[in-house]
């Protein structure tokens, strides 16, 4: 009764809820949300600067979030190539003391605050030739006027950057009075046009004052209390606000930094002064406010305008659109067609009329731009949510909880769709649904498996080739990224079709003739030796490598930043899977021919003393692998030896999988399914499901981090599978069965790729 009613259960679900229904909720949450943001950015405005400098919160203890957007963690040569023969000046109290020395630590984190505390402090770096000054103005008076004063004259340079605020010491010196905040109104009055002139030629800043944690002050400093502070910051904002209101040009109010103090100021050990950890925050706020727009870091999204579009994405926002137009007047014609040619009885002949039957290539092309159409769509959502600054991305941020909480919910679905299979599965069927980490030695074992057995033919490899790179290809022009940037693909591509050139080289081996004579055998695994010389040599040999992909146009593909070490480094991290993979193709073929494994339903593979024996090795060869693992500490030796030892792992899964017969003859359907869009998953995941080329994470609902991830997800997994689904469809369409008909369509991609390699080499050149 419990398996019935369990199985009663996943239809039930199953019938109110298909894939189909599925993405109809998906593309309304899609219409919905993109509706909400833009109104939201109408309403509130799209300035992310005015979000970093006033908004945010804490992810954790030490992480600052802004709103709405990402901050970079500038290091001090970033911090040099943006601010070179730039002369920044910091002008106020002790607390931009403070900011002054944290801001000039990102530029040298070896200086020392040295130097007297009352007076001014020059700070120098020759090799970029920026000069930092703090000038020691405690108060907002007259001298302060006159200091910004001469820097409008045009006697003196001005700055490009100006940092000010002040405020504690006339709460101070005067005693906490009310004729001293009166004074302090007057003073940046008039402090306030002359701010405004600058902020015409340079980046002015007026730095609010930060909540002081009162239980720790000196009795010298009691009178400084929250609610005078916030009476100084209250007149400040007015008045900077009045001055600047029907102005361009205007002093940008440091806001943030109230909200950071407010979560800090009790680990302060004055009561006063910020803890290192908060001022070194506003220091790095202040770099990605000025940088971002100069620097243009992947991951620092706040204050960086929409990149513009390249002729490529214009090329393809066009054909996009022509395709759905295309669709749409072909669907009208088809339809007025059909009712036209209805069914009809012939009052004088009796005979019912047949309807006129659409040709086959009409059938194709409307297919085709039905693909298309739905491509385009797809395409525009990818845009919106990692170019047009529409979505809201966010840093990305670990915890333990948010990690597992998710594995453990997902694992406990898979087990809920676990099923017996109808069929008994054979060993290497298993193989194809290992989990994303073994697909390299399985995949490469099963294209070997099918080429043994002789069953993998050009339109096959044409059909994998189509399958692994046109969703690739698409996102490499809608959003303006190499192909190297998808690393995964090009690994798998290149790969595959080295084990294609490996195997059909002579002489060629099947299973035909491998079964007629053992020699072929030895053939097959000299084949495999030479493939592994080759492997190993190129491995150590990084200038060999490189020379082989420098020449146009393969240094276009493999290149990431102007050269091709980040595809020599991916190359070489897996670089014995394709051995591993195929000699374990090899070796099961053997095994399978001497029938000295057992496949039968509920069968050990191998026998009951070799099975335990091989079970128990396994089992602690993937907990110690498993242990090692996670206790490195090396990144770099971790690397150099995973090669090498990762098979062991892989085989370890492969037999703790297959050796028991009842561990064989169960699946999961719910994994199943996700493994058919595996691929797609892997790819979209860059754009619509983190951010910011997967440096951030993608923020549909603000504010609800795990509603925001379920939402994410759905629509993420939604389109990975409607993306599926047109590839698929394309391939089909692109990649005929007929050889003459296929050289047709290959020299047709052959031009296209190099009408697109060209283009996006005139790209780089306007760039540049």
């Amino acid at each position: 009764m419990a398996a019935l009613a369990y199985t009663l259960g996943k239809r039930e679900i199953n019938y109110y809820f298909s894939v189909r229904s599925a993405k109809a909720l998906a593309l309304g949450a899609v219409l919905l949300l993109t509706a909400c943001h833009a109104a939201s950015r109408r309403y509130r405005g799209d300035d992310s600067c005015e979000y970093l400098l006033s908004s945010g919160r804490f992810l954790g203890e030490k992480v600052w979030q802004p709103h709405s957007c990402m901050m970079h963690k500038y290091k001090n040569s970033e911090a040099k190539n943006c601010l070179i023969d730039k002369h920044i000046v910091f002008l106020g109290d002790s607390r931009i003391r403070q900011l002054f020395y944290s801001f000039i630590k990102i530029i040298n984190p070896q200086v020392k605050e040295e130097g007297n505390k009352h007076g001014n402090i020059p700070f120098e770096d020759k090799s970029a030739s920026i000069k930092v000054d703090f000038l020691w103005y405690p108060e907002v008076n007259g001298s302060m006027r006159q200091r910004i004063k001469s820097w409008t004259e045009g006697s003196v340079a001005k700055p490009h950057i100006i940092v000010a605020g002040a405020a504690t010491w006339s709460i101070k010196i005067h005693n906490g009075s009310n004729e001293a905040l009166t004074q302090y109104k007057i003073n940046i009055t008039s402090i306030a046009p002359l701010l405004e002139k600058l902020a015409k030629s340079s980046d002015v800043y007026w730095v609010l004052q930060d909540p002081v944690y009162e239980d720790m002050l000196s009795e010298s400093r009691k009178m400084i209390t929250n609610e005078k502070i916030d009476a100084y910051n209250e007149a400040a904002v007015r008045i900077l606000n009045s001055s600047s209101r029907n102005s361009k040009a205007k002093v940008k109010v440091f806001s943030v930094s109230k909200l950071i103090a407010q979560e800090t100021i009790m680990k302060s050990s004055d009561g006063l002064h910020l803890p290192e950890s908060s001022r070194d925050t506003n220091a790095m706020i202040l770099m990605n406010v000025y940088c971002n727009k100069i620097m243009k870091p992947i991951d620092g999204s706040c204050c960086q305008p929409r990149p513009p579009l390249t002729l490529i994405q214009k090329l393809a926002f066009c054909f996009f659109t022509l395709s759905i137009i295309g669709y749409l007047i072909i669907s009208l014609i088809h339809r007025n067609n059909y009712r036209k040619n209805k069914s009809c009885t012939d009052l004088e002949i009796g005979e019912e009329k047949k309807p006129a039957i659409n040709t086959p290539n009409v059938s194709t092309l409307e297919m085709l731009l039905h693909s298309f159409c739905k491509l385009g769509l797809i395409m525009t959502y990818f845009y919106l949510c990692d170019r047009a600054n529409l979505f809201m991305k966010e840093n990305k941020f670990y915890t333990h909880s948010s990690f597992f909480i998710p594995i453990v919910y997902i694992l406990v679905l898979g087990v809920f769709y676990t099923e017996n299979t109808k069929e008994f599965l054979p060993v290497y069927m298993h193989i194809r649904v290992l989990v994303a980490a073994y697909l390299f030695q399985t995949g490469y074992g099963h294209f070997s498996y099918f080429w043994i057995k002789g069953d993998f033919g050009v339109y096959r490899v044409c059909q994998v080739l189509f399958r692994l790179n046109f969703l690739v290809v698409v996102l490499c022009i809608v959003m303006d990224r190499p192909y190297q940037f998808y690393y995964f693909v090009p690994l798998v591509t290149v790969w595959f079709m080295i084990i294609y050139a490996t195997l059909a080289i002579w002489p060629q081996i099947v299973q035909k003739k491998a079964n007629g004579n053992c020699l072929w055998h030895f053939g097959l695994l000299l084949k495999l030796i030479c493939l592994l010389a080759c492997i190993y040599f190129l491995s150590y040999s990084q200038g060999a490598f490189e020379k082989m992909f420098s020449f146009w146009p393969l240094s276009k593909c493999f290149e990431l930043n102007g050269n091709v070490y980040e595809w020599w480094f991916r190359w070489k991290l897996d670089r014995y899977v394709v051995f591993h993979g195929m000699l374990f193709a090899f070796i099961y073929l053997a095994l399978q021919k001497r029938q000295m494994i057992s496949e039968g339903k509920g069968d050990a593979l191998f026998s009951n003393r070799v099975s335990n024996v091989l079970l128990f090795i396994s089992i602690v060869s993937f907990m110690t692998y498993s242990i090692w693992a996670s206790s490195c500490k090396n990144k770099t030796e971790c690397n150099e030896l995973h090669p090498s030892v990762s098979v062991v792992q892989i085989l370890a899964f492969i037999l703790i999988r297959n050796i028991p017969g009842y561990v064989r003859s169960v699946y999961s359907s719910f994994f199943a399914w996700f493994g058919k869009i595996s691929l797609e998953l892997f790819i979209c995941q860059y754009h619509i499901w983190l951010a910011a080329d997967t440096k951030g994470i993608l923020v549909l609902i603000p504010g609800y981090p795990m509603f925001n991830v379920i939402v994410s997800t759905f629509i993420f997994v939604c389109v990975a599978h409607e993306i599926s689904q047109i590839t698929n469809d394309l391939a089909q369409i692109v990649v005929p069965k007929d050889n003459s008909t296929l050289l047709k369509r290959l020299l047709c991609i052959a031009g296209f790729f190099s009408g697109l390699l060209l283009f996006s080499a005139m790209q780089d050149q306007s760039r540049r």
